[in-house]
């Protein structure tokens, strides 16, 4: 009797583990893919992704952007993003830009093949385009973007 009772402690606790551990990767997770650690976030809000430090959220975001996805190369500088603008759109400091010939080594199902070859804007170092279904963003890797 005692084995059962055992047996059943230890797959609540094993469960009661793996819900915690997966409650804590809300909104970010971190995987490793064939080229390199990769973090993903998602948030409802700009404003709302630049309150976490740790992903980096472009300030030129605007804070009334919706559904904020962003995918972070956490061993270098290249980072894809893609929102739902809101009413302010983009801010001044986006200007006129070329798109950047190297494509993203990142990847995502929301991000569309070719989608650097379109941007037209540069927002501080990123190529952004405005697409009619939402804003995408490409940082690529390189040793100037380290930082930012």
């Amino acid at each position: 009797m005692n084995s059962v009772r055992n047996k059943a402690v230890l797959a609540a606790t094993g469960i009661a583990a793996l819900a915690t551990v997966a409650a804590c990767g809300l909104g970010a997770s971190v995987e490793e893919k064939s080229n390199g650690h990769v973090k993903a976030v998602s948030y409802d809000n700009g404003k709302q992704g630049k309150a976490n430090s740790d992903a980096r959220l472009p300030s030129w975001v605007p804070d009334d952007a919706k559904s904020v996805t962003e995918l972070i190369r956490t061993t270098g500088s290249e980072r894809i993003l893609r929102y739902q603008p809101g009413p302010s759109g983009l801010p001044a400091l986006c200007q006129p830009g070329k798109a950047e010939a190297k494509a993203p080594t990142l990847t995502a199902d929301w991000w569309p093949a070719g989608e650097h070859k379109r941007m037209d804007k540069d927002c501080g170092g990123w190529h952004v385009a405005v697409e009619t279904d939402g804003v995408f963003a490409y940082q690529a890797e390189t040793v100037a973007n380290a930082d930012k």
